[in-house]
């Protein structure tokens, strides 16, 4: 997976506004378009908000693992 529709730096945000921004930038995507978020921690958390705000709605696949870069590619179904 090379190609970005979107990336995204957590940590350039303020803890308060990391999640909804994520958000509004997958909102932003079209069917099939995948972003990347570049996270200083595992976003697990993230996941689970996921799951519950947007069930059936994305993919998640972990690109990097920590331990100090965790990169996961979000894709819009």
């Amino acid at each position: 997976m090379s190609q970005f529709a979107a990336k995204i730096h957590a940590p350039d945000y303020p803890p308060r506004d990391r999640h909804p921004a994520i958000f509004r930038l997958f909102d932003s995507l079209k069917p099939g378009e995948v972003m990347e978020l570049v996270n200083d921690h595992d976003p697990r958390p993230l996941q689970y908000q996921f799951m519950m705000e947007r069930p059936d709605e994305f993919t998640w696949e972990y690109l990097e693992e920590g331990p100090d870069v965790w990169r996961v590619a979000i894709g819009k179904k």
